[in-house]
């Protein structure tokens, strides 16, 4: 089986031989019930693979989909013009960069149907192109953009130069609603969704799919299509790995699956991660290793946010489907980019709870978050986290204290102020992280931070205090009886009270018992 890795043109997938999860049944739906829409999905998704199947049908391409649902549905297979404008391809550092790449756009376009003199802002011709290219082939034009958003997410933390990006594109999308007699389908894709004064307030009859439950899986894998597209590569992975199938079935769901776009709907697979796991039959962390953009940690980091809220996260659809540059809450950046997904839903408050999709993004995302929060670089933290690991199911407690320790080592001293949230963000990542190896549990209450490793032989119990003192922490686990659900399990049981201070910017002391 050939499996289309990075391939997003849906004829060369189909010319090619390559294994296609047929989504032309959401193409039919889309061209009979509506003429303009936008889709929010994360990156490597197969956004770029839905346009390009658009692409195809309305160049009336009717061979490539012989054996596919839209077969049985379409008769007529016209042909209409297509004015297909990718964003992803450049690196916007300014303006000149988004004019550019859409003057060349507009470039192309004029020598297939014309220009004029007089059209000289992009908005007009744009307008123009559109209007001739209707005239001169008696047949609607269709718009296509991909990654519509690309400009605004790399100047995110910007806002000049996203107000320089959003008022040229808000002027170039309106065309659209201008040239709506001329237009038969517009379909633009991102991975979010700007709000406020953003570059949709003109186009406000954009028909948003992002959270509709009808199309939650027009991009990516579903739980009903993963066996019956991949099966036989699920039989060949399991072999690979020892595995009986449903073991390998439920490590495919416990690493990728997970991902929700609208409420009790079935789960999504992230494609990209599957496909790559089914090439070098390998459980790896495929998608987070093509890169995180940094902007996510800078806007956790700017705004001071919490991390374990992550994981407590309940909001409404306004906050999810929107994002407002100079909001202070990174969450609708952090849902809309793929790093969280709704989890449940809160009918009677219309609250939506978000966490964690699947243990590939969970952990890479901790992984990746770990050296922007403490001492260690990106490259020496993962072996650093391991030996913590190792020391801790050893019961090494003096090593392990002193490693916990030297993640704290060079607080910058900017973070003086906000000494307390550091220590909670870098305790939480942490533990988190070694959850992904021993039983980790941790609470917060009030700036105090409880955590409990357990391991095969150990059940660590450990309180924190800032500013105060490790006795008074040994003295909370006793009066609070932390330990309590764990002496019945035979395990050894040991109780670790630390404190932080201020002054040191680190553990200045820590009992043991």
């Amino acid at each position: 089986m050939k499996y289309p890795i990075g391939i997003q043109g849906f004829e060369k997938i189909r010319k090619e031989g390559y294994v296609y999860v047929d989504k032309t049944a959401y193409v039919y739906k889309m061209v009979t019930e509506g003429n303009y829409y936008f889709l929010s999905r994360p990156r490597r998704f197969g956004k770029s693979l839905m346009i390009s199947t658009l692409e195809a049908y309305f160049k009336g391409k009717k061979e490539l989909f012989e054996g596919l649902a839209i077969a049985e549905m379409e008769k007529d297979w016209k042909v209409y013009p297509v004015l297909h404008l990718d964003l992803n391809t450049e690196k916007y550092s300014d303006l000149a960069a988004l004019n550019g790449i859409l003057d060349v756009a507009l470039a192309n376009w004029e020598g297939l149907y014309g220009k004029s003199s007089v059209e000289k802002t992009i908005s007009s011709r744009f307008m123009g192109v559109i209007r001739r290219a209707y005239e001169k082939t008696g047949m609607r034009v269709v718009i296509l953009v991909d990654e519509y958003d690309k400009p605004m997410l790399q100047a995110i933390g910007n806002e000049a130069l996203q107000t320089e990006y959003r008022n040229t594109l808000k002027a170039f999308y309106g065309a659209l609603k201008t040239c709506d007699p001329y237009i038969q389908f517009a379909f633009l894709t991102g991975v979010t969704k700007f709000g406020k004064v953003s570059v949709f307030s003109d186009l406000n009859n954009l028909n948003d799919l992002s959270m509709d439950r009808r199309y939650t899986g027009i991009c990516g894998i579903t739980e009903t299509e993963l066996p019956l597209y991949f099966d036989e590569s699920v039989k060949l992975l399991a072999e690979q790995n020892e595995m009986k199938e449903e073991e390998c079935y439920a490590q495919l769901k416990y690493m990728y699956d997970g991902y929700h776009f609208s409420p009790n709907t079935e789960g999504v697979y992230n494609p990209f991660s599957v496909l790559n796991t089914f090439l070098k039959r390998t459980f790896g962390m495929y998608w987070f290793e093509t890169g995180t953009p940094t902007f996510l940690v800078e806007l956790l980091k700017k705004h001071k946010y919490s991390l374990e809220k992550m994981e407590q996260v309940q909001t409404t659809a306004d906050v999810l489907n929107s994002i407002d540059s100079m909001s202070d809450n990174p969450i609708p950046v952090i849902y809309q980019a793929g790093y969280l997904t709704i989890t449940g839903y809160d009918a009677r408050f219309k609250l939506y709870k978000l966490g964690f999709p699947n243990k590939e993004v969970e952990e890479g995302f901790m992984q990746y978050l770990l050296p922007f929060y403490c001492s260690y670089s990106s490259v020496d933290a993962p072996f650093q986290v391991s030996q913590f690991v190792r020391e801790v199911e050893a019961g090494d407690t003096e090593s392990f204290l002193l490693r916990l320790k030297s993640f704290f080592a060079d607080t910058p001293y900017e973070l003086v102020k906000d000494l307390e949230n550091h220590y909670q963000n870098v305790l939480f990542i942490l533990f988190k992280l070694c959850g992904f190896y021993v039983k980790a549990e941790y609470h917060t209450s009030a700036g105090r931070i409880d955590m409990v490793l357990e391991t095969d032989q150990y059940v660590y119990v450990m309180e924190f205090k800032l500013d105060g003192s490790a006795e008074e922490a040994m003295e909370q686990i006793e009066r609070k009886d932390y330990p309590l659900p764990f002496v019945a399990n035979g395990k050894q049981l040991v109780k670790i009270g630390l404190n932080f201070s201020n002054e040191t910017r680190n553990i200045d002391k820590w009992i043991v018992a």
